[in-house]
């Protein structure tokens, strides 16, 4: 079985497997006790801080470790929003942002804050000079992901994070789930006040997330009950999946420039072959230069996603339709509605992500597998017709 569904979690590396088992079964105490076992488990926690620390040029104590993604999310946003009120209530997000942004922005307008959703291109990018008009004396936070969990558009982080730089009053939000190990990512040189990432888009464990938060910067914590994580974001660490974690992302990261210049070359392959199938529309664009290495999305208008997404699986191909976290529900994609894409192209993507264990003949394969998919689901469009 092949599987091309990386966006939504990846294979963890051995390596992590054997570390997470190996940490839970000697450091099992509490991080917080005062306990020399307790001080053990501390000690592994401070060291997978300065680990992150060390891959992104920043500060040990400028990361809080979370549950995942979502989590990170949202704490950077709601968090920031309710603490920095007395300066404004206006934010600033996209139209394609992951859902666990997109809602936790659509919460904060049911507390009375002024949210601008900004539009994308047709190719799924946002426009700085559009962001740099919807700015205003009231402007506290700008969210903007690094790159699109669906399509996989990169946005202009670093051109942002510079017209940002005159507004210190403002705080810069990345998404980066998608992003962390795959490209780039320069916190300091950006100006990026929050960034969130997540364990096990990276090969690492389920359930494990960071937050990089600017030093001197204070959130309001969305749980409370205990000290942990600089206070703000109360509970009992979860050390092996930290420990894990801490040595997927240094794994991953060493291995990213070369890993995306593989995948920069699959990606390639997989769309030119691809264009032979002409049922099949490109989501997104070609260009390298745009998006992001290890993420292509076609549609096949008229068509469920689920259908196919069910018919590779027999044939041998594991792939998705949109974000695991909203494949379920049956409505046309909101992002590829935010690109300007018509109700029956948007409600029949699918999304295919790939990682460093893919090569030329896993490509030619899963090609093969989608002409023959689409071959036998022709007749269904027809009859439909």
């Amino acid at each position: 079985m092949l599987y091309f569904d990386h966006c939504a979690s990846t294979p963890p590396y051995e390596e992590v497997v054997d570390t997470f088992a190996e940490v839970m079964k000697a450091h099992y105490a509490n991080p917080s006790s005062i306990h020399r076992l307790g001080a053990e488990a501390d000690k592994l926690i401070a060291r997978s801080r300065s680990l992150l620390a060390e891959q992104f040029g920043v500060k040990a104590e400028e990361w809080l470790f979370t549950s995942g993604g979502t989590e990170s999310n949202n704490l950077a946003i709601k968090g920031a929003a309710r603490q920095f009120r007395s300066r404004g209530n206006h934010l600033i997000t996209s139209q394609i942002e992951h859902a666990s942004v997109n809602d936790a922005f659509r919460q904060l307008e049911q507390e009375g804050f002024r949210v601008t959703y900004l539009p994308v291109s047709k190719t799924g990018h946002v426009d700085p000079e559009q962001l740099l008009a919807a700015i205003t004396d009231e402007t506290i936070l700008v969210s903007i992901m690094h790159v699109n969990n669906e399509v996989g558009s990169i946005q202009p982080i670093e051109r942002i994070g510079k017209l940002l730089s005159v507004y210190p009053r403002i705080l810069f939000h990345v998404d980066a789930v998608q992003s962390i190990s795959k490209l780039p990512v320069r916190l300091k040189e950006w100006g990026i006040d929050l960034l969130s990432g997540s364990a096990h888009k990276l090969r690492g464990p389920k359930g494990v997330g960071f937050l990089y938060i600017r030093e001197t910067l204070q959130l309001q914590p969305l749980q409370t009950g205990g000290s942990q994580e600089r206070g703000m974001r109360a509970g009992t660490q979860n050390v092996p999946g930290i420990v894990a974690s801490a040595k997927a992302l240094r794994m991953s990261m060493q291995a990213e420039e070369r890993n995306r210049e593989r995948m920069y070359a699959l990606r390639d392959r997989l769309i030119r072959q691809a264009a032979g199938i002409p049922e099949l529309k490109l989501n997104g664009c070609a260009d390298a230069a745009l998006m992001a290495p290890h993420i292509v999305h076609f549609s096949y208008p008229g068509m469920k996603p689920e259908v196919i997404v069910h018919m590779l699986e027999q044939h041998g191909a594991i792939v998705s339709t949109k974000s695991a976290c909203s494949s379920k529900d049956n409505k046309p994609s909101r992002i590829l509605m935010a690109m300007g894409a018509s109700s029956e192209h948007a409600a029949g993507g699918i999304r295919i992500s790939f990682g460093d264990e893919h090569d030329e003949q896993d490509i030619d394969t899963l090609v093969d597998m989608l002409s023959r998919t689409v071959a036998q689901l022709k007749p269904l469009e027809r009859s439909k017709s």
